[in-house]
């Protein structure tokens, strides 16, 4: 069960999340209801919550703002706003997920499932006897093909393409898979790490983007040389991401 705290000025939409949750997300309890980030504070102070549902745009102290003020952010962050002018700043402070109202219950219910997946594939650390301080982290998940589970590392795959109810993944020197999850679960896992929708059909591994171009409708080379559409609706806020970071105290 996860810890939910839900923070909004609006009373009329903190209900209508609640509501959402109630009946959308049975494996969220929601531990307090808050009318300002003064509250939200004082509430992840007691609660220790697992996922904090946060709205942007509050008086005396607005969302972002709240974060700065929590010394060891130790909860996943879903925004819920009426703008999507911030979702940028959301994205760069390792929320993960913004929601826009009026909240679409498949996209909570998305949200919930990445805070699930991600507590569910944490990192683990090898232990080695050698003296060299850094250390080595395991950074697997399961895709389940047609064959089975075939675990891969995160940072072997270029990018993911929507095949129907099926989702196509593009791997570093090796064979495609294709595995029976549609783009959107995909999305719900590799969310988690550095990957980003630029389309309906596809979902790339940030770190594997060798080039924009800007004819054609806009497009990505990505690090084995194919092409990556980038729909107009993604274009500004992923050009965005590779601009100076947003400083968020952690």
């Amino acid at each position: 069960m996860l810890k939910a705290i839900l923070v909004d000025d609006e009373p009329n939409c903190l209900k209508m999340l609640e509501w959402e949750l109630q009946n959308s997300c049975p494996d969220v309890e929601i531990v307090e209801l808050c009318n300002s980030g003064k509250e939200g504070l004082k509430a992840i102070q007691k609660h220790q919550p697992d996922i904090v549902f946060l709205d942007v745009d509050m008086p005396y102290m607005n969302g972002f703002e709240l974060l700065e003020l929590v010394p060891d952010i130790k909860f996943d962050v879903v925004f819920t706003t009426a703008y999507d002018e911030y979702a940028v700043k959301a994205f760069k402070t390792n929320a993960i997920d913004y929601l826009l109202k009026p909240i679409d219950e498949d996209e909570l219910r998305t949200a919930v499932a990445k805070v699930k997946d991600k507590k569910q594939h944490v990192p683990t650390k090898i232990s080695s006897d050698s003296s060299d301080p850094r250390q080595q982290v395991i950074r697997k998940i399961a895709l389940p093909t047609f064959e089975g589970l075939v675990f891969v590392e995160v940072d072997r795959i270029v990018y993911c393409q929507s095949d129907n109810n099926y989702s196509k993944i593009i791997l570093k020197g090796e064979k495609n898979l294709f595995i029976s999850k549609t783009l959107k679960e995909t999305e719900a896992v590799l969310g988690n790490y550095h990957f980003f929708r630029v389309h309906n059909s596809f979902l790339v591994n940030l770190n594997e983007i060798k080039n924009y171009v800007k004819s054609d409708g806009g497009y990505l080379i990505m690090s084995n040389d194919e092409r990556v559409k980038v729909s107009r609706a993604k274009k500004d806020m992923l050009l965005q991401l590779f601009q100076s970071p947003v400083r968020v105290k952690n």
